[in-house]
């Protein structure tokens, strides 16, 4: 009998601490080495308190990395799929990862990044990480990557499903006049002179997703701009919601669907912050559940790693 086909995934997320502790080098990580204020540092760990103490970030990252395991078995059980995680700014880092990869004999890998929209800034830069680390230990000897699955039909469809759910929590009465805002990370504007796609792909997928179920009410925002003098995309969410009381908006339906789980990014920014804005304005603001490591979601990401894995 012969031996399966074995195929290792890369799987790349951003990372999280895991203790208090770690939180000062983790910060310092993200600032390319740089640590933090002491204010900066407090506010951080003030966010994370507010969500419960840390970013379950991590966890759903685990589960979602067994599940799309399962799924590529399943998908595909002529081969063997080995994930492995590796995160941007936490251990096992993405050159801790590729290393183990060597080291476990893969020869033969894809890389897909927990992000379904595409920038030279954001998935662009994971790539970079794990082609210097393929560099560094002289394998795998070959990884391709999947640079976006924004428009993949079943990601469609997982998204499609949750807005609308997040839809039928609004009065019925209120329900076709709800703007639906879908957001992203921001990046810094100067992508746009850079012919960089995020923007516009944000905008297709949020388009695809708002004409499936009919809802001709939507736009896009930003989230989690940095705090640097230069420009960053916007509207940010915050000003949306300021915008939208302003014209009378009685309700307001939130999908951040460039972030796939539940994380700072949503716990805070949009389930406490944006919510307590919306509050203190009369706006009623439901958010579109995170996908975690939902199937359907999985099975999109699954789909998409063996999209690629045809074209090599």
């Amino acid at each position: 009998m012969s031996r399966k086909k074995v195929i290792g995934i890369l799987s790349m997320a951003y990372g999280t601490p895991t203790a208090v502790e770690e939180v000062l080098p983790y910060y310092t990580h993200i600032r390319r080495g740089r640590p933090p204020e002491p204010q900066q540092l407090h506010d951080l760990i003030a966010r994370y308190d507010a969500i419960g103490g840390l970013s379950p970030l991590n966890e759903i990252t685990g589960r979602q990395v067994v599940g799309l395991e399962q799924m590529l078995t399943e998908l595909e059980p002529n081969a063997e799929y080995r994930v492995y995680i590796g995160m941007k700014h936490w251990h096992p880092y993405i050159e801790e990862t590729v290393k183990q990869m060597h080291d476990d004999g893969i020869t033969e890998a894809i890389g897909v990044v927990w992000a379904p929209h595409y920038s030279a800034m954001s998935v662009g830069s994971y790539i970079e990480y794990a082609e210097k680390a393929r560099e560094k230990w002289g394998g795998p000897a070959k990884i391709s990557y999947v640079k976006d699955w924004h428009l993949q039909p079943l990601f469609l469809a997982s998204t499609a499903r949750r807005v609308q759910a997040a839809l039928d929590e609004i009065p019925a009465e209120l329900r076709e006049q709800t703007p639906v805002v879908f957001t992203a990370h921001s990046l810094p504007a100067r992508i746009t002179q850079m012919g960089d796609p995020y923007p516009q792909q944000i905008e297709e997928s949020a388009r695809a997703v708002a004409e499936s179920i009919g809802h001709a009410n939507w736009f896009t925002g930003w989230q989690s701009a940095g705090r640097t003098p230069e420009p960053w995309l916007g509207p940010d969410i915050l000003d949306v919601i300021r915008e939208q009381a302003a014209q009378g908006v009685k309700s307001l339906v939130i999908c951040p669907f460039g972030f796939v789980s539940d994380h700072l990014e949503v716990l805070y920014d949009v389930d406490i912050e944006a919510k307590q804005l919306a509050d203190e304005l009369g706006i009623q603001l439901v958010r579109a559940a995170s996908p975690n490591d939902e199937e359907e979601f999985l099975r999109a990401v699954a789909t998409a790693v063996l999209e690629q894995a045809d074209k090599d």
